[in-house]
C-alpha cells in the first residue's frame, strides 16, 4: 500500500510534451474551427492549458504540508505503528483525486489537440468544438451538419441555423466517468432530446459508458440519434421557456433512473414519451 500510495503521489513529470501541434496551433482564443487560427493565438491558448495544469495542481488543494502529512501516513503504515485506518483511508483517497485530475487533463489536452488537426485539414467540418470561457473542462461543440435527407437538415435550412449547440463539461473523473452533455441551441423536440435540453444516449450514462469513448464518437453518435428520432426544431416554444442546464440535469437525473431501475429499452422508450 506504501508503494501504492508514492507512486500516486510522485510528480508526473511537470512539462507537457511538445509535439508538432503544438507548434502548429490548435485555435485561437481556445475555438477549433475550421480554417488556418494564427500561430500567435495558438500558442496562446496552449500557453493557457499549462497554466491550466498548474491551477489544476492548486485546486487539489494539496500543500506541501499536507503532502507531508501524507508522507508521514505512508511511513508510519509502512513500520506497521501509531496509524488509524480512518487516515489510511483518507490519505489513500486525496492522492486518488489527485491522480484522477491529473488524467482528466492530460485526456482533454490530447483529444483537443488531436480534433484542431483533423479539423484545420477539413474544408468542411462536420463539427466545430470550443473551451467555454477558455476552461479545458467545459467545451461547447457546434454541430453544422447533420444527414441531408433529414427532416432536421431542413428545418436547419428553411430556419437559417448555422449549427447545432451542444455543452458538454467533464467531471472530476474523466475519461472513467461519462460527460454531462446538453443541447443549448435551438430548441428540438423529438430526437432523443428531452426537457432543458438533456441527451437520452446510453453510452451518456454510467452504465453504458466506457473510457475508450471519444468525444469525437460521442458527437457523431448524438448526430446519427438527433436523425434516428426524428428530430425537429421548434420554430415557435410554448411559453417562451428555452433548454437550461438546471431543467437538462432534473430530466437527466430522472432518466438515469428509469435506466437502471427498468433497462435501456424501457428507458429509451420512455424518453420517446417526454419529448
Amino acid at each position: 500500500m506504501a508503494a501504492v500510495l508514492r507512486k500516486l503521489l510522485r510528480p508526473s513529470g511537470g512539462k507537457l510534451e511538445h509535439n508538432k501541434s503544438e507548434k502548429q496551433g490548435t485555435g485561437g482564443g481556445g475555438e477549433t474551427v475550421m480554417g488556418s487560427p494564427s500561430q500567435a493565438a495558438a500558442r496562446r491558448l496552449l500557453a493557457r492549458a499549462r497554466s491550466t495544469m498548474h491551477v489544476y495542481r492548486d485546486a487539489t488543494k494539496v500543500s506541501p504540508a499536507e503532502n507531508n502529512n501524507v508522507s508521514n501516513v505512508v511511513r508510519k503504515c509502512s513500520n506497521g505503528g501509531g496509524i488509524s485506518k480512518k487516515q489510511t483511508t483518507a490519505a489513500m483517497g486525496e492522492s486518488t483525486v489527485v491522480h484522477a485530475r491529473l488524467v482528466r487533463t492530460r485526456r482533454l489536452m490530447r483529444e483537443f489537440q488531436e480534433m484542431s488537426k483533423q479539423q484545420r485539414e477539413s474544408a468542411s467540418p462536420v463539427f466545430t468544438v470550443e473551451l467555454a470561457d477558455d476552461n479545458l473542462y467545459e467545451w461547447n461543440v457546434k454541430l453544422h451538419r447533420v444527414d441531408p435527407d433529414s427532416d432536421l437538415h431542413r428545418d436547419m435550412r428553411d430556419t437559417n441555423t448555422p449549427f447545432i449547440l451542444l455543452n458538454l463539461s467533464f467531471p472530476d473523473n474523466f475519461p472513467f466517468a461519462p460527460p454531462f452533455m446538453r443541447v443549448i441551441t435551438p430548441h428540438i423536440e423529438k430526437g432523443f432530446v428531452m426537457e432543458g435540453g438533456a441527451i437520452c444516449m446510453e453510452l451518456l450514462t454510467p452504465s453504458g459508458w466506457a473510457s475508450a469513448y471519444t468525444i469525437e464518437a460521442i458527437v457523431m453518435q448524438f448526430s446519427a440519434s438527433l436523425v434516428k428520432g426524428q428530430g425537429r426544431i421548434v420554430r415557435k416554444v410554448k411559453g417562451g421557456k428555452g433548454f437550461s442546464k438546471k431543467a437538462a440535469e432534473v430530466s437527466f437525473r430522472s432518466l438515469v433512473k428509469t435506466h437502471d431501475k427498468y433497462g435501456w429499452e424501457i428507458g429509451r422508450a420512455s424518453c420517446r414519451e417526454r419529448v
